[in-house]
């Protein structure tokens, strides 16, 4: 069949895995019926590689990723093409600014995720590892604006968030949407043919700039009101619904 759109870009949590963090076998079914009518299927989520490799390999995808909200761009699972750094002196700074703020943080090294409960190892630096992205998390609106200001005053970083309560940082340039503008360039498909579907403020790059961005039934309201289409939440099938609707045509369903 000759469909209008070629790439199918998915985040993950909230929006292709639902809240049990798995993906129904109505989701999984209507992914492989969309690769078998030749649409590219990609993941476009703040995860990384290791969290998102067993949903890949799951639905047997030998297709491009796009992790860490663009910090991280692979040819396929296993080969990287691309991926950008943390400034190990931002690390640190952001960390202190966590703890200022008695909020939860996370940070993804290409070596591992730490946290606020594991952190370096005694004798590790800071400067040992290769950072990608730094997260925060804090049911404290006061204390997450704070935090926001203060990153905001620094200049030089990409500030979205993967839920209500947590803010991610990652190096200035790098987003779901820069992420999947590069695997259109690997395919030689224009952003015009892609649909990307997402629940969070990462995802709202990428929902604006494809040809058709959906928001999740479940999504923040900032991403409803920037989406093309709002379909169903993450525990309804939604990926299913979007595919049969919008690849395959059927808006009986929709």
């Amino acid at each position: 069949m000759d469909n209008k759109y070629k790439l199918l870009a998915l985040d993950m949590d909230g929006t292709l895995l639902n809240d049990r963090s798995e993906i129904s076998e109505e989701n999984a079914n209507a992914i492989r019926k969309a690769l078998s009518a030749g649409v590219t299927v990609i993941f476009s989520t703040g995860r990384g590689f290791r969290s998102a490799l067993p949903y890949a390999e799951q639905l047997e995808l030998s297709t491009p990723m796009v992790t860490i909200n663009g910090g991280e761009i692979w040819h396929r699972p296993h080969v990287l093409y691309r991926r950008t750094y943390l400034a190990e002196s931002i690390v640190g700074k952001l960390r202190e600014l966590a703890q200022a703020h008695d909020a939860w943080y996370w940070a993804y090294a290409v070596e591992d995720i730490y946290n606020a409960e594991r952190w370096l190892a005694p004798g590790e630096t800071i400067e040992d590892k290769h950072w990608l992205k730094f997260g925060f998390d804090t049911p404290d609106d006061e204390a997450r604006a704070a935090i926001r200001r203060e990153v905001e005053r620094w200049g030089g970083l990409e500030i979205t968030n993967s839920s209500e309560t947590n803010l991610e940082i990652n190096p200035e340039g790098v987003s779901k949407a820069n992420g999947v503008r590069e695997v259109c360039g690997m395919l030689g498909i224009e952003m015009s043919e892609v649909i990307a579907v997402g629940d969070s403020l990462n995802d709202l790059a990428v929902i604006r700039e494809v040809g058709l961005g959906i928001a999740m039934g479940n999504a923040q309201e900032t991403i409803k009101a920037a989406a093309d289409a709002v379909t169903v939440s993450n525990n309804e099938h939604a990926i299913a619904r979007v595919i049969e609707t919008y690849i395959f045509g059927d808006s009986g369903g929709e």
